[in-house]
């Protein structure tokens, strides 16, 4: 395990569940504390509206000065003009003093979020076809940005020769991919495109509402994929977004967190949505399914607290649940 990251809820600001001062209390409690190493805010436009992601990331990074700052994902990576957020990005690396770690993904589905995925994609006119090549162009397109003098011919945008400043102090600046494409759902040459994107254009891979089982599968898959591109796995790194509820019974737990989540998501979450989106119970019970992820290579657990009490939350976790992760980290050698 390399290290644990919190997810703030900054959608949670819109119906209650925390604050602004909560959420920058929390960044500001994980930084000074020994047991987190990133902080993440998640991403959204009307699809699955919240406070914008970079622009809360640049409020933490001022109250913060260890751990790294990511989004947890960019679901709007391909709706935004790439200049523009590339500039937004090294900025935002500049004012943290180079400690950003970008995971950018597709967006949401139409079958999570109905309408407002068409009206989201009409509003920035992108078509849902388009998503796929704009995300993949829009990656290569910020890395050379962030490289150096660049001029374009692409498939999305055209431009002549720019120069970009300030460039990230990270040289090169960190680009993950998240996703969870399930072979079930999906053709196969969609499913293949989907590993075979991470392993040649990503630095790392999230996922999120996934099983133990089905992430150790496709991260095997994603670094066989690497190799075979000639690409170095064990210089990728992976992380998954799970929600967790500490209480004193599984019971206890499982109904705060399914009230959280269907709040959070507007969604009415069966049980097996609950476990496959993180672990809810006593701190062995959320133990226990971590480990189940850490025993199939997951180097970075991301905790999000399915709670309306956040500060509660976190000192449960801080009192039981991360101390025995920490012990974990220290045993388990970086892979």
């Amino acid at each position: 395990m390399q290290g644990i990251g919190l997810s703030l809820p900054n959608r949670g600001i819109l119906f209650g569940a925390i604050s602004v001062a909560e959420m920058l209390d929390l960044a500001e409690f994980a930084d000074k504390g020994e047991y987190f190493d990133s902080v993440w805010v998640g991403d959204g436009l009307i699809a699955k509206p919240r406070v914008e992601s970079v622009t809360s990331l640049a409020a933490i990074s001022a109250r913060t000065e260890r751990v790294k700052l990511g989004v947890c994902c960019l679901a709007t990576f391909p709706l935004r003009q790439p200049v523009m957020f590339a500039a937004q990005w090294a900025s935002l690396d500049v004012l943290s003093g180079g400690r950003t770690l970008l995971a950018v993904c597709l967006g949401a589905t139409t079958e999570r979020s109905g309408g407002n995925v068409v009206a989201e994609l009409t509003a920035t006119g992108v078509t849902g076809r388009e998503r796929v090549p704009r995300l993949e162009e829009g990656i290569r397109l910020v890395r050379a940005l962030w490289s150096g003098p660049t001029a374009w011919d692409g498939q999305f945008w055209s431009f002549p020769e720019v120069s970009l400043e300030p460039k990230p102090i990270q040289d090169p600046c960190p680009i993950w991919i998240a996703s969870n494409p399930d072979p079930a759902r999906m053709p196969e040459r969609r499913y293949r495109a989907a590993i075979e994107r991470v392993a040649t254009l990503a630095d790392g891979w999230q996922t999120a509402v996934t099983t133990p089982e089905e992430f150790g599968r496709k991260w095997d898959e994603i670094r066989t994929a690497a190799q075979t591109a000639g690409r170095d796995p064990a210089a990728m790194s992976s992380s998954a977004h799970l929600m967790i509820n500490l209480g004193a019974s599984r019971a206890e737990a499982r109904t705060e967190g399914k009230r959280f989540l269907d709040t959070y998501y507007s969604m009415d979450s069966s049980d097996e949505i609950l476990d496959r989106w993180g672990a809810f119970g006593t701190p062995e019970d959320v133990l226990t399914r971590i480990d189940e992820y850490l025993e199939r290579g997951l180097d970075i657990p991301i905790l999000r607290f399915a709670s309306f009490d956040q500060p509660r939350q976190m000192e449960l976790a801080e009192q039981t649940l991360l101390p025995e992760l920490q012990r974990r980290r220290r045993a388990v050698p970086a892979c």
